[in-house]
């Protein structure tokens, strides 16, 4: 139900062979292409007593819908468009050719072609994935489990003389063979370890089908489940399964329930507001299925019994605006996380099984200002959570008894992240740590004893040195003396004196937050001099809930003041010079990008615009836009509030489009996309080319087959990377002023 994060989204293709009418020179001897000239046809829309005027509203097919399902079904003047855009920006980018070439092989040179991940227990089996060398798609795969384990309460020892051979599940590859796009975007196998299940999405565009799998004869069973979100779970006893069904308008509206096997599909629930997600899981010792319901700021859970799975969901607690809560349930009793009675930063409630209402919460970790109870994972005797403040993350384990322990880092700026226990009668977690110099280490963590053990290391084939990194902590005021965390890493030889070029990044919404975390990607700037740095600004929740409620709805421009302020103060401690910038985001974060460029154009050399929600006021007054009326919360409503409205007018980074000197500017999207429509960057850049005095390009790259993710192989995504650091490369020099 969280926007999946953001995936670099630029192609790196070869130069078109035969150039687009819109792509022809001013002349024969002319070095420059020419960009192509979007028509204009004005279209008044008045709203709320106010009326604006959109030159390029064209660009939004009115079968929206059925393109995303069929992307050939675009309106010929648009794909003509959009063809041209994409030409002229290759045309540009020709030169960079060897360079994303050469990023590209670095970059893939860093992935251990031939990986797994480390297995993960449950019952009799161990289940994990695989790639082989040269695979752009995972193997799904388990093995029958060796060693002793706990099974309801009892030890259960297996040892085999010769080790057991691996079963493939489901080879991803296969699915994706003469497919354009192919993601597996959820799978799992149920509980009695009988099936296996995997949600396919054919275009990018969240639209999935859930295929059933029988492991004793391989078949995978004939009744697929067509037009689901992705979604699903096996009921305990793996009789059944639910699913979240996905609408016209690609939102989920319901919950449906079927025989594992095929049968009769059975309406669970429905929700009746637009504006609220859903989606199904099992509680943590399997006794209940939960559906999950929530907006951006409200939510509410509904029960339905393990031993009775065809029963009517119950509601655990009944929605009220600005209450949230999510729920798990510990043998004898429901655990629930929750902002109740004005915990802002979250706290952890108990209640007894039978009555799990408000009305018999007792606080089980109480509330604490600044330390963010991001999530809980519970096994039979320990109860772990990951809390976040000041940018950085740790985790606490807590027995039944009430005593708590951490498992912390001593370090400026890290990634600690809880994966959790893949059973429920364990002692046994699992966790993440990485930061941006040091690569991912997987550790089983026995929370009994508090003993670790480090079950996998990142390999890095092509070699890192961790000790030739440097990672920096620094705090940018803001106008109003909020402190803004920015994490910065270079290679220790970088000088500190405001000579290198410098990649800002920054999102700033959804209370998501932006980790201290490792990429091998980044080192492809980062060895070439560059030194990367992250804004933890207002939006997301890196110093705690409040950091995000404190810039949405009517002070959403928090988000961008500390952006700019961030890059103000690299400036001021010499790891930057104006002008010497590139800023980089996608999605939110790509809004992001249009107000920073729109606000403080002279900052950047360069803007990377990735998916970018820009064109605010439509968007949000589109309620057919599956997004739109579930983001209210977030952003405000411009159909009913003159005040809102007129806030988001203010930023918009469409509407607010001038003639001035803006930097170089890519921005890029997919035709495919439910979340950020390829509309929205391409009225951008339309927008945007002709208002811009500096001369510097305006680009605009559409994946023609692909959504909001860019493309779903793991190679093909790093082409994409290199796309993008090649523009920074580029930016920075003015590659265009030497081709």
């Amino acid at each position: 139900m969280n926007r999946r994060q953001i995936l670099l989204s630029t192609a790196a293709t070869a130069l078109a062979a035969s150039a687009s009418p819109a792509l022809a020179r001013q002349s024969s001897g002319a070095s420059m292409p020419q960009p192509p000239v979007a028509k204009k046809i004005p279209v008044v829309i008045e709203q709320l007593g106010r009326t604006r005027t959109d030159d390029y509203q064209w660009m939004k097919d009115d079968n929206w819908q059925a393109v995303l399902r069929d992307p050939t079904l675009i309106k010929a003047e648009v794909k003509e468009h959009l063809t041209a855009e994409n030409a002229y920006r290759e045309a540009m980018m020709a030169s960079t050719l060897p360079l994303q070439e050469t990023m590209f092989q670095e970059m893939r040179g860093r992935i251990k072609e031939d990986d797994s991940s480390v297995p993960a227990p449950d019952g009799d089996w161990t289940y994990y994935v695989e790639y082989r060398t040269g695979d752009q798609h995972p193997r799904y795969m388990r093995v029958e489990r060796q060693g002793t384990w706990m099974v309801e309460g009892r030890p259960v020892t297996k040892n085999f003389i010769v080790a057991p051979t691996p079963q493939l599940l489901l080879d991803a590859n296969e699915l994706a063979e003469g497919k354009a796009y192919s993601e597996v975007s959820a799978a799992s196998h149920s509980p009695d370890h009988s099936l296996f299940a995997y949600a396919e999405d054919a275009q990018g565009s969240e639209v999935h089908k859930i295929y059933v799998k029988d492991l004793a004869t391989g078949a995978v069973l004939p009744d697929v489940i067509e037009s689901a979100t992705g979604d699903f779970t096996f009921s305990p006893d793996s009789r059944w399964i639910f699913w979240t069904n996905r609408d016209d308008n690609g939102r989920p509206d319901k919950i449906f329930r079927r025989p594992a096997r095929g049968g009769e599909t059975t309406l669970v629930y429905e929700e009746a507001d637009d504006g609220m997600f859903i989606g199904v899981g099992r509680t943590a010792d399997d006794r209940f299925i939960v559906i999950g319901i929530q907006n951006q700021e409200t939510s509410e859970a509904r029960y339905i019994p393990a031993d009775d799975p065809t029963a009517a969901p119950v509601v655990l607690e009944p929605r009220q605006v600005a209450v949230r809560y999510d729920v798990d349930h510990w043998d004898d009793r429901w655990v629930i996380r929750t902002n109740a009675d004005d915990a802002i930063d979250f706290k952890i409630v108990q209640a007894p099984t039978e009555t799990p209402g408000k009305a018999h919460w007792t606080d089980l970790v109480p509330h604490t200002p600044g330390r963010f109870i991001e999530g809980m994972d519970l096994t039979r005797h320990h109860l772990a959570r990951q809390e976040r403040a000041d940018a950085n993350t740790r985790i606490i384990i807590r027995d039944r008894a009430g005593a708590e322990h951490a498992i912390a880092v001593d370090e400026p700026a890290f990634a600690l992240s809880l994966s959790g226990a893949s059973e429920f009668d364990t002692t046994t977690t699992r966790y993440s740590y990485n930061s941006p110099s040091t690569p991912t280490q997987t550790y089983d963590y026995d929370m009994a004893s508090r003993e670790r053990t480090l079950r996998k290391t990142q390999e890095i084939p092509s070699g890192h040195n961790i000790e030739d990194y440097v990672v920096e902590r620094l705090n940018a005021p803001a106008a109003d003396g909020q402190l803004v965390p920015v994490t910065v890493l270079r290679r220790r030889t970088t000088p500190i004196d405001g000579s290198a070029p410098l990649l800002l990044y920054g999102y700033g919404s959804y209370g998501i937050p932006m980790p201290a975390g490792f990429s091998t990607n980044r080192l492809s700037l980062v060895d070439r001099g560059w030194i990367y740095a992250i804004a933890h600004i207002r939006g997301g929740s890196d110093k705690g809930w409040g950091w995000f409620l404190s810039a949405r709805r009517m002070t959403k421009k928090n988000t961008f003041t500390d952006f700019i302020a961030a890059a103000e103060h690299l400036i001021a401690q010499n790891y930057a010079t104006a002008g010497n910038i590139v800023a980089q985001g996608g999605s939110a974060g790509g809004m992001l990008m249009g107000a920073v460029n729109n606000m403080r154009p002279d900052l950047w050399a360069g803007i990377i615009g990735q998916v970018p929600f820009v064109d605010v006021i439509n968007t949000m007054s589109d309620t057919s836009l599956p997004l739109t009326p579930p983001e209210w919360p977030e952003w405000g409503n411009p159909i009913e509030d003159p005040d809102a409205y007129d806030y988001m007018m203010s930023y918009s980074p469409y509407d607010q489009v001038k003639p001035q000197a803006y930097p170089a500017v890519l921005a890029t999207g997919g035709l495919s996309d439910p979340r950020v429509t390829y509309w929205e960057p391409e009225k951008w850049v339309a927008k945007l080319r002709p208002a811009t005095t500096s001369g510097k390009p305006v680009l605009l790259k559409i994946n023609m087959e692909a959504g909001h993710g860019g493309a779903a192989g793991r190679f093909d995504y790093l082409k994409e990377v290199a796309h993008d650091y090649a523009f920074a490369v580029w930016a920075i020099e003015k590659g265009w002023e030497t081709a």
